[in-house]
């Protein structure tokens, strides 16, 4: 960040605390709202985008080597004209970290030339074509994806303070995600009447990322415990593979 750069939001931010003042409280005939003199013009140089920190996230991702992971665990193209898997994975996860909450919400996106500016793309996947993706997927996809993801983790870890390394916390409990819909696989009615999935989630406590999930069934989901036969867990994170020093 430049120098001028942290001046300019030193002063922004002093400016906000000035407004907040718990102690201005004149005494006027006039309303607060509605006295701005605004002018809109459209640039034709200068673009705006409503999630302009995208941009940083996705350099984040590929320099921690996500997408080459996700190319190299999870083959569900034959061909990739022009998309591959780490594209569509991404750009669904970019969709809900700009606001979107169903697929249909990437057309939006897709729409937006900054947005795509931002990520260094001619063009992201349409809904209909992210749809067709996710449908590619089975239970045995769907374990390569997390293991791929756990495998970019692990580089995360390593830059880790050694003291934040000593120990590893692993839970395992079930939650309930409510959904609007009634009819899609999977989904059954919780004792709260709330229809939904009941997926099982195997987090790290100590920064509470979520490792791996599996959707379980309401009904079985007293029955689907570690060691059950309907249970399915990390395949080597609980031997102590990871960047922390012991694993609980």
């Amino acid at each position: 960040m430049r120098p001028q750069d942290t001046s300019a939001l030193a002063n922004r931010k002093a400016e906000v605390d000035a407004r907040l003042d718990p102690e201005w409280k004149p005494c006027t005939d006039t309303r607060v709202l509605g006295h701005a003199n605004l002018a809109y013009e459209v640039s034709a140089r200068v673009n705006a985008i409503h999630c302009g920190g995208i941009g940083l996230v996705d350099q984040m991702v590929r320099s921690l080597g996500l997408p080459d992971a996700i190319d190299r665990t999870v083959h569900l193209l034959k061909v990739h004209r022009p998309y591959f898997e780490s594209d569509h994975v991404l750009s669904i996860a970019y969709n809900v970290l700009c606001g979107g909450t169903c697929l249909e919400d990437i057309e939006i996106l897709r729409n937006n030339v900054s947005y795509l500016n931002a990520l260094g793309a001619h063009r992201v996947p349409d809904q209909t074509t992210a749809g067709d993706f996710l449908r590619r997927f089975n239970e045995e996809n769907v374990g390569l994806l997390m293991e791929g993801i756990n495998e970019t983790r692990l580089r995360v870890w390593k830059r880790l303070p050694r003291r934040q390394r000593k120990l590893a916390l692993v839970d395992v409990d079930g939650t309930i995600a409510p959904t609007l819909g009634e009819c899609k696989e999977g989904m059954d009615i919780s004792y709260k009447g709330d229809w939904g999935y009941h997926p099982l989630i195997v987090s790290l406590a100590n920064t509470q990322e979520v490792l791996y999930t599996k959707n379980v069934c309401f009904r079985q989901a007293c029955m689907t415990t570690p060691g059950g036969d309907g249970y399915v867990g990390p395949r080597r994170w609980f031997r102590g593979e990871t960047s922390h020093a012991r694993s609980v």
